[in-house]
């Protein structure tokens, strides 16, 4: 599939800032499942680029001007290639298994984490995960607005409303608590005429003899040719598309738009 990006991001501030470190997490990697034909970010300032140590292709962006706005455009093409049953072509990576089996502030358990977690017999089979995926947007109805980027999946758990980042953090923290590895993804999908957002989070868990297995736990599915991945991580904080800190600028408004395009590649 060729899927074509744009991703605008606007921060306006009620005061003068006059200092922003920002992180962006913004550029797509080429690999077994996707081939990135073009891509851009145009931004305010120089973008330094690295890798982040999960090999996500990191970009800081330093301002130390006075400045009232932040304006990021991310425009690209991608071609993606189909999954059979969410699994992924390639190797563990390069960050240990164990690593991915520790929770993080986001990913705690609870009781309440750990009984949904047993609910589902066996997480060693790709029809075990999409089983829990059913679970958890049975018992977490996805409702924009109520949870915020700093919720944890057992906030989101008790609350019983939440997006596709609660749900990849309570299936993260429901495989970690049973020793499977899980990491969380960030990216785009192409959304159809589905409610849901351009923009969006799912999960890889590894499954041994198959390896990694790309879920959506929103849509309690495979990943396809649709997504688009930009990073991934233990959870949301260390793949954040943007992450940052300014000083001055008081309250600020902010501004996201996403447009997924798909068409059948040549």
């Amino acid at each position: 599939m060729y899927l074509t990006i744009r991703h605008e991001t606007s921060y306006r501030y009620e005061a003068t800032v006059h200092y922003s470190i920002q992180q962006l997490r913004l550029t797509p990697a080429s690999g077994a499942s996707q081939v990135v034909r073009r891509w851009s970010i145009d931004a305010p300032g120089k973008l330094d680029a690295a890798f982040d140590a999960y090999g996500n292709v990191l970009h800081t962006l330093v301002i130390n001007k006075p400045h009232s706005e932040i304006r990021l455009h991310v425009a690209g093409e991608v071609d993606t290639i189909a999954l059979r049953d969410g699994r992924l072509p390639d190797d563990a990576g390069p960050i240990p298994l164990e690593h991915f089996t520790c929770a993080t502030r986001l990913t705690e358990a609870d009781a309440a984490i750990r009984e949904l977690a047993g609910s589902v017999p066996s997480l060693g089979s790709a029809s075990g995960l999409i089983a829990l995926s059913e679970r958890i947007v049975e018992q977490v109805r996805y409702s924009p607005g109520v949870t915020e980027v700093t919720s944890t999946a057992a906030q989101a758990l008790a609350l019983g409303n939440g997006v596709c980042q609660d749900h990849a953090h309570l299936m993260l923290a429901c495989c970690r608590t049973r020793g499977v590895p899980a990491r969380y993804v960030s990216g785009y999908i192409e959304p159809g005429d589905v409610a849901h957002a351009a923009s969006h989070a799912w999960v890889d868990v590894w499954l041994d003899g198959t390896g990694w297995v790309s879920i959506d736990v929103t849509h309690a599915a495979f990943a396809s040719e649709m997504y688009c991945r930009l990073a991934v991580a233990r959870d949301y904080e260390a793949a954040a598309p943007v992450r940052g800190r300014r000083i001055g600028g008081r309250e600020e408004q902010l501004k996201v738009s996403v447009n997924v395009t798909a068409q059948m590649s040549q």
